[in-house]
């Protein structure tokens, strides 16, 4: 798109007749992602100030730079424009590059506490069996049909959820499923995208340190449902407290699922094992029996939430059924490997309160010999859901092994002190070097026990305070169960 046309009704300035019909190939406010003949508009965050990336930008090809203020370096092949807001600028640019993108690609968005990257695998897993490939961006990575890319954030930022529904749309691809985190709605990362479905799965205490309260918490993850339209679907999990608040804050259809009260959606005669669940599913036109991979009560929520947007869809009661059963574990969530001695180890991402009692209830409901359970929780975060995790841990392991998960500035010392702040008992060990812990569990395991590893799931990395070093437990645990 030529620049005239991408500033018309948004930059009133005369600009320059070289510049004015300059065909604009990419905008982006990330300098790493600048190419030939990009739009680069600086941004001021947190952390870093765009203006000290200006020479990066022009250096990758830039053309035009636009600032609130005037930039250390002047070039006459570059354009310079000054506006006094560069994020709304930025907003409504892009907007005009991209243009209706809400019209070509369903964009279904998922948020709440715990569950949002297990839904989103669901979902995906029974669109493609019903015939429809999707996009899906969220924690563990971003995928593309079958094209699979790192992710940076559970939701990246504003440009490039944008460029990722540009990119679906030219390959055709009908759907996008997205986690949406409360950092992500708080920043208005997915302003102007009019989703047709939205997800709510629970909240629970986490990222206090970001928003202060809970309260404060639960109004980020609103945002999500009070700007759907009135032809959107809200699918809302009823047994949840602040599901019920929901209802009355969109304008959305409401979808309720549950399993404690009245529903929409519910499930009756729950059985699960290891490994295996199977319950029936109750939707408006009747009824079907799941039969799935994925464990615990957490996960039948988890399944009643996407079979609740698949439903609205159109896609039939069998395909769903047949989309469930071919999804056969989630990265991270409950990966269970077995030890030829008899005993099971489980990953699994639960960091915080909720996530790790629903695990460890879960695990108990398969009647081990023990639990054993390893974890630790993230320095820089959530302060306050630490001893929280310890009481719980506690409570429902017969074994607790306290080490370390990604301390980043923080001392590790504090952070484990504060875990064993909430233990109501004596018997529990520290080990803080991670790996070590891991195999002191598995050491101590014997037939029968169930040993869970949580708090990093899928992550492949423990952050420190000066450093980053690789650290992949899938890897650590088949190494000493094969000792």
């Amino acid at each position: 798109m030529v620049l005239k046309d991408i500033l018309e009704n948004i930059y009133t300035d005369k600009l320059a007749s070289p510049f004015a019909h300059r065909e604009i190939t990419a905008i982006d406010c990330d300098s790493r992602m600048i190419q030939k003949d990009s739009l680069f508009v600086v941004l001021k965050g947190l952390r870093h100030d765009g203006m000290d990336f200006v020479d990066e930008a022009i250096d990758r090809g830039a053309c035009v730079i636009v600032a609130n203020r005037v930039p250390r370096v002047t070039r006459h092949d570059v354009l310079f424009l000054r506006v006094a807001d560069p994020h709304r600028f930025m907003r409504q640019a892009i907007e005009r590059f991209y243009g209706g993108l809400s019209s070509r690609v369903r964009s279904i968005g998922v948020t709440g506490t715990n569950g949002k990257t297990t839904v989103t695998y669901l979902i995906e897993s029974i669109l493609k069996q019903a015939g429809w490939p999707c996009g899906v961006m969220g924690t563990v990575n971003c995928r593309m049909g079958e094209d699979v890319f790192a992710a940076q954030n559970t939701t990246p930022d504003f440009v490039k959820i944008h460029q990722f529904l540009a990119e679906l749309s030219q390959r055709h691809i009908e759907y996008a499923v997205m986690e949406v985190s409360s950092h992500g709605l708080a920043q208005g990362r997915v302003d102007l995208i009019n989703f047709k479905s939205a997800v709510f799965t629970n909240l629970t205490s986490d990222h206090l340190d970001y928003h202060k309260t809970r309260e404060n918490y639960f109004l980020a993850k609103s945002r999500l449902f009070t700007t759907l339209s009135k032809e959107s679907l809200a699918v809302i999990n009823v047994d949840d407290h602040y599901g019920q608040r929901l209802i009355s804050m969109t304008k959305a259809r409401v979808m309720r699922y549950g399993i404690l009260g009245a529903a929409d959606i519910y499930a009756k005669d729950i059985k699960t094992a290891v490994g295996t669940s199977h319950f029936t599913v109750c939707v408006p036109t009747g009824q079907a029996v799941i039969e799935t991979a994925l464990c615990g009560l957490h996960n039948v929520y988890n399944i009643l939430a996407a079979i609740g947007v698949c439903y609205n869809e159109g896609i039939t009661l069998p395909e769903i059924v047949r989309g469930i059963a071919r999804l056969k574990y989630v990265p991270g969530r409950l990966e269970r490997l077995e030890s030829p001695k008899g005993f099971s180890v489980f990953i699994d991402y639960a960091h915080t309160e909720d996530a790790l009692k629903n695990v460890l209830e879960a695990l108990r409901h398969l009647k081990p010999r023990r639990i054993i359970t390893v974890f630790g929780c993230g320095g820089d975060r959530d302060k306050t859901k630490r001893p929280k995790m310890g009481a719980v841990a506690s409570e429902l392991s017969d074994i607790v092994i306290v080490t370390n998960d990604n301390p980043r500035s923080e001392d590790p010392a504090s952070i484990v002190a504060q875990i064993i702040a909430g233990f109501s008992r004596e018997d529990y060990q520290v080990v803080m070097d991670r790996e070590e812990a891991i195999k002191t569990a598995i050491t101590i395991a014997t037939h029968g026990d169930i040993v869970l590893i949580a708090g990093k799931g899928h992550e492949d990395y423990q952050i420190f305070k000066d450093k980053t070093v690789s650290f992949n437990e899938h890897a650590i645990v088949r190494k000493y169960l094969t000792c």
